[in-house]
């Protein structure tokens, strides 16, 4: 799981941008399914580095469409 800050979201392709939402979107469905199934995860923080993550790539997506 890579964390994007700002910075290096800025850098990446569209194209890169699309697969790596992806990834991440995978991810954060595998890790709630394991919750809602009565587990735990090993790191509940990454929930919330996840959600962050592809918040940032949403909000940079976005951003590129409208300039």
């Amino acid at each position: 799981m890579a964390i994007f800050r700002s910075g290096e979201v800025a850098q990446l392709s569209d194209v890169e941008i699309g697969e790596q939402l992806d990834k991440l979107r995978f991810e954060l469905v595998r890790h709630n399914g394991k919750v809602a199934a009565g587990g735990a995860t090993e790191n509940p923080g990454q929930i919330r580095e996840l959600r962050r993550t592809i918040a940032r790539l949403l909000t940079e997506q976005t951003r590129r469409k409208a300039a």
